[in-house]
């Protein structure tokens, strides 16, 4: 097997390179359109609503779907015409992962290594042992599947995807069915894989990325809509948020009216951070957010497409958080 240990991809170019990617499963039903990405080491966000074509664009950078139109590059083999090459410097874990219940942990990242190519048993053993360790599942090794939370089994798809030392992971929608605590337990293992891998994740929620993330991406009707810096997502949503605090018994006819971001109750009042549904709703009293979180960032920019009962937010604060944490 190809010596893949964990260094980071070649400086000198892309770890994923797309090229003109269009792709359509019926005639006139395009799914993806003319879509061109470029990523380094790093930790990446691929968000949009269900349905964009984040799932296509994933099985087509791992060799599992052949584009209509286009190339992509895993580095720097094509997924076409060099689909095993590929297949040896990519892990994936899929939107759907399912492991043989009545085996231990161990047991499935062993015989998943094997069938990747790693036939020497010793070495197989030791990696096993380290890639378990580095997800968190070390002290759950001898657990039948069945004993896991979704959470670990999320995580054993991360273990499974990273046993053979891949150079590049992709994940699809990683923390659908989580629980706020093991979402975040997941997003911390994909920021410490982050920085000696290129990590594509794909996701509908957007806190699913944190802090950790390096660049984003966005698919909106099959085209990438943004992509840069999060930081600069974050500066086209200026002027676009604000905080309002109303009495309680109005709180119904304003939800009715504008998108919650968040919500905090201080006796008979409520605070709202919010980003108005449409141009020229009224927001009576209402104060800008100088400093939008990438949530609210992304709803404004969805409003701005006219997108934004497409676009989903799940908060990890239970709706009484103070709108300033």
């Amino acid at each position: 097997m190809t010596d893949l240990t964990n260094s980071p991809p070649n400086s000198t170019g892309p770890a994923i390179t797309v090229s003109g990617v269009s792709h359509s499963y019926k005639k006139d039903q395009m799914v993806l359109k003319d879509v061109n990405l470029s990523l380094g080491a790093g930790f990446f966000g691929l968000l949009g609503a269900n349905g964009a074509g984040k799932s296509t664009l994933m099985r087509i950078i791992c060799t599992l779907l052949r584009p209509t139109e286009g190339s992509a590059h895993v580095c720097g083999f094509d997924v076409i015409k060099e689909c095993h090459q590929v297949r040896k410097c990519i892990g994936y874990l899929p939107q759907e992962f399912g492991a043989w219940r009545l085996h231990r942990t161990e047991e499935v990242v062993d015989t998943l290594a094997a069938i990747s190519g790693m036939t020497n048993r010793k070495e197989r053993k030791k990696r096993v042992a380290e890639v378990l360790e580095q997800v968190g599942l070390a002290d759950v090794a001898d657990r039948k599947v069945k004993k896991l939370s979704g959470g670990m089994v999320r995580r054993l798809g991360v273990a499974q995807a990273m046993v053979h030392n891949p150079l590049v992971l992709v994940v699809d929608e990683p923390t659908v069915g989580l629980d706020p605590e093991e979402r975040m337990r997941f997003r911390q293992v994909m920021t410490e894989l982050g920085q000696e891998h290129t990590i594509l994740c794909s996701t509908h929620i957007v806190a699913d990325l944190g802090s950790g993330c390096s660049q984003i991406a966005i698919i909106d009707d099959g085209s990438v809509a943004f992509q840069g810096d999060p930081s600069l997502f974050l500066k086209r949503a200026h002027g676009k948020v604000f905080e309002v605090t109303i009495p309680t018994d109005h709180a119904a006819s304003f939800e009715s009216k504008h998108e919650i971001v968040s919500r905090a109750f201080d006796g008979n009042d409520v605070t709202f951070r919010v980003v108005a549904k449409e141009r020229g709703s009224s927001l009576t009293d209402a104060q800008l957010v100088d400093n939008p979180t990438l949530e609210e960032a992304y709803l404004a920019f969805m409003a701005e497409r006219g997108k934004l009962d497409e676009a989903q937010v799940e908060s990890e604060e239970p709706s009484s958080t103070s709108p300033s944490q």
